[in-house]
């Protein structure tokens, strides 16, 4: 009987010995998966530290009364861990797939093959600048101002269609035929083509050509198939008033539609809000539309632990929203601009949320 439970003893330690050592060689095998986790909050009616540390206002306006605002319309971000340079553990994704607020995706849906991280961080702040002139331009249309737009690439990536076909600075005057105002509807007219050769307009110095590019198919974050000329993009205004928005080493589109509901809410009496810590993301255009961004999940969870209880989250998300709210939160559906301020109007009014558009199932 000794010797029995001796023999087993020493099997277990073995076995055990031996899932200790597979368990510390899965630690130094590479994965090809990144972490994506809650990034930090900024509230768009507060302030967030500048380049040289000091406090400054995220949107600072100038030449045009301003009106004091309370609660919080905080934008969200989401953080990667995890590069190709040095990816996450087979341990640390594990936890992650454990974590409700963490999602594991491929790398190269972050890291696309071929692109650097320092291409990425440059097309990801270029894409920041244009979604604020975007933001800025829908809040002051929304006001009744009038502006002008001029749609110019900021970089042509290596070996993508438009390589050797655009230049740096040209300005996109048509797509098809069509007055480009604005980069969404630009993207929009690309994907819409499907694959299928597209001409543009477009102005170069003094010049104007036309270029015909046929795009390339790739798949975003979520594995939709999406069609790129590869080149980043920024639009320039011509604003009546002077609004400056300040928000450093946050890259991306998506704060958009927050920026935009703080403009109007700094511009006009009283607080669109009315008081209440509200979050949400998005990007927008200049006419108000409300497009959809990667990380949803993550950014419901950071708006709910920065202290939001209502999230404006994008229509076209509520496939990844539905299921996933953290409690504490309430998670309405916008399109629009003005959807977001008519929702805003009911919270501001105390009003009966029950008939607010909330995410199902079936929504899209």
């Amino acid at each position: 009987m000794s010797s029995r439970r001796s023999n087993g003893t020493i099997v277990g330690v073995v076995a055990l010995s031996i899932s200790l050592v597979a368990l510390v060689g899965l630690t130094f095998i590479p994965t090809q998966y990144v972490i994506q986790r809650p990034g930090p909050v900024f509230d768009t009616l507060g302030t967030a530290k500048g380049t040289d540390g000091a406090s400054v206002p995220l949107i600072e306006v100038k030449d045009a009364k301003t009106y004091p605002t309370g609660g919080t319309l905080d934008l969200t971000t989401v953080q990667v861990i995890g590069n190709r340079q040095r990816t996450p553990t087979w341990f640390e994704l594990a936890l992650a797939w454990f974590d409700p607020s963490r999602a594991v995706v491929p790398i190269d849906a972050v890291f696309p093959e071929g692109v650097t991280s320092e291409q990425r961080d440059q097309q990801n702040a270029a894409l920041m600048v244009d979604s604020q002139h975007e933001a800025t331009a829908a809040a002051l249309t929304e006001l009744g101002y009038d502006v002008g737009a001029q749609v110019e690439v900021v970089s042509v990536l290596k070996d993508s269609p438009a390589e050797g076909l655009l230049k740096d600075g040209d300005r996109i005057l048509a797509i098809d035929g069509v007055d480009v105002n604005s980069a969404t509807l630009l993207r929009d007219t690309i994907q819409k083509a499907k694959g299928s050769e597209v001409t543009l307009s477009v102005k170069r110095g003094s010049e104007i050509d036309t270029v015909a590019i046929t795009p390339k198919k790739t798949k975003d974050a979520s594995g939709a198939t999406t069609w790129l000329i590869g080149i980043t993009l920024t639009t320039d205004y011509t604003f009546p008033v002077d609004v400056k928005l300040q928000l450093d080493n946050v890259g991306g589109p998506s704060a958009g539609m927050m920026f935009a509901l703080g403009i109007i809410d700094t511009l006009t009496p009283g607080e669109l809000n009315g008081g209440v810590n509200v979050a949400g993301t998005g990007t927008i255009d200049a006419a108000g539309d409300v497009g959809p961004i990667g990380g949803i999940r993550q950014k419901l969870f950071g708006a709910r632990d920065a202290g939001a209880t209502v999230f404006l989250a994008p229509e076209s998300n509520c496939d990844e929203v539905v299921g996933h709210i953290p409690d504490g939160l309430k998670v309405f559906k916008t399109a629009t601009l003005q959807d977001s301020l008519d929702i805003l109007e009911v919270i501001a009014d105390h009003g009966d949320t029950s008939k607010l558009p909330v995410c199902t199932a079936a929504s899209k």
